[in-house]
């Protein structure tokens, strides 16, 4: 077989359609969390922001939105990849776990219309403490664990023989693994809640262990989107697999190690539990990201411009590693709770969520679908990559002057030029950048639409 460097074998019919279902999903749930930014952006606007009848709609609809734009997005996207990688048996499980997930999304979604209010703006899965809202999100965890489970047993193996494509499958069961650690921690925290915590406390506390352990598992999915854009795009990564897969070990293994250690050591709710599992993300997160972004960025500058079809591909991953990177540096400067916390996360969040684009226009011929071609498809990465770029800047700049997170409006105190100019580029980004979303999704929904004279495409 001809070395396609690190990249997956096309799945069977079974898998292929599965992998369409949870990517449905993960565009579904962009589609809605965008309809909650605009909401959200005209509640931030003066003029506009008096008009909103709801109470503390501000905070409703950022709760929907974090959960839709990044909860719900990057757990549908594992979904993607994972059953991309399926070996296909036991289909109904890889289903069950898809509807149950597309179930507790529509639950969701639809919570704050109602009724559902009272925000709590907990770390990790903000929630409205609300029982319609609830539902919706543990059915969406019970339709996760399925997914998790299901991933376990049916992934393709890495196999015995080292190849390039043995690395990333390893690479995807590391996360699979992760991403069980981290349901088993939600339930541990869940088990071992201090009978005083309530309200938010009660979901900082039940959501902290779990999200600090989800991460790396993004990182890890991350990571393999990396390498498999890398050499899809022309740029083959110089990396042994065995490196390669020696790396993807050294980005799972402190949480593999940690987050049980750290459990079984300290009460759930103590200062130790909760600096300790701060600290492993803070050091532990990112230690493969670096040496694979430097091999990939080393590829990339050797083969100079990407070809003509996979332009795309390229851009998405050039903006995916310097998003991450930005995001890490910021990382590094946060003191106090002000908005570079969120330069901070919004950066490595935006570095995933590029990496996936990348991958969708790369997978959608695979599946059965047009692949996206113009100029336009090349500049989109670009877009919403800058746009992003000048929000989480934006961002920093304004936290180092002291503006606070988590507030809207005449709340936020801008008094100074930086804060305000901090804030404006800021906005400004976050405008380019929402404009790089719809783009983003009008290509692939024109992608994936049946074009009239060919009923089986």
């Amino acid at each position: 077989m001809l070395n396609q460097g690190f990249s997956f074998e096309t799945p069977g019919r079974d898998s292929r359609r599965l992998t369409t279902g949870w990517l449905l999903l993960a565009l579904g749930s962009l589609v809605i969390g965008g309809l909650f930014t605009l909401l959200i952006v005209m509640s931030r606007t003066p003029g506009i922001q008096d008009i909103f009848p709801w109470v503390d709609f501000f905070h409703t609809a950022l709760v929907v939105h974090v959960d839709l734009t990044v909860l719900v997005w990057f757990l549908s996207f594992a979904g993607v990849l994972w059953s991309f990688n399926s070996t296909g048996n036991y289909p109904a499980f890889g289903w069950g776990a898809l509807y149950l997930c597309i179930g507790g999304t529509a639950i969701i979604s639809l919570a704050p219309f109602l009724g559902a209010g009272n925000p709590s703006m907990n770390n990790y899965v903000p929630v409205l403490q609300d029982p319609i809202f609830l539902a919706g999100l543990g059915l969406f965890g019970l339709g996760f664990a399925v997914l998790v489970l299901h991933s376990l047993f049916f992934s393709r193996p890495a196999g015995t023989a080292i190849s390039s494509t043995g690395a990333i499958r390893f690479g995807l069961f590391t996360a699979v693994l992760l991403a069980l650690l981290a349901i088993l921690a939600l339930a541990a925290s869940w088990y071992d809640m201090p009978q005083t915590a309530e309200g938010r406390a009660f979901y900082e506390l039940l959501f902290w262990g779990a999200g600090h352990t989800i991460q790396f598992t993004h990182v890890q999915l991350m990571l393999v989107a990396w390498l498999w854009l890398a050499s899809a795009s022309g740029a083959m990564p110089n990396l042994h697999p065995r490196i390669a897969i020696l790396l993807f070990a050294v980005g799972a293994v402190p949480a593999l190690l940690f987050t049980p250690y750290i459990y079984l050591a300290y009460d759930v709710g103590s200062a130790n539990h909760i600096l300790s599992l701060t600290w492993l993300m803070q050091y532990g997160g990112g230690l493969a990201a670096l040496p694979l972004a430097l091999v990939v960025v080393l590829a990339m500058i050797r083969v100079g411009r990407a070809p003509v079809g996979v332009r795309a591909e390229r851009a998405a991953l050039f903006f995916s590693i310097l998003l991450f990177g930005v995001g890490g540096i910021i990382g590094f400067m946060i003191s106090g709770s002000n908005v570079t916390i969120p330069a901070h996360y919004h950066g490595s969040i935006v570095a995933v969520t590029l990496a996936y684009m990348g991958i969708t226009y790369h997978i959608l011929p695979k599946l059965g679908f047009r692949k996206p071609a113009g100029k336009l498809v090349n500049f989109q990465p670009v877009i919403y990559g800058s746009g992003q770029l000048m929000h989480v800047l934006g961002l920093a700049w304004s936290g180092g002057y002291g503006v606070q997170r988590k507030t809207a409006g005449a709340e936020q105190g801008l008094e100074s030029i930086q804060q305000i100019v901090g804030m404006g580029v800021m906005g400004l980004g976050g405008m380019i950048a929402i404009i790089g979303g719809v783009l983003f999704l009008v290509i692939v929904f024109k992608a994936m639409w049946p074009q009239k004279q060919n009923h089986h495409g």
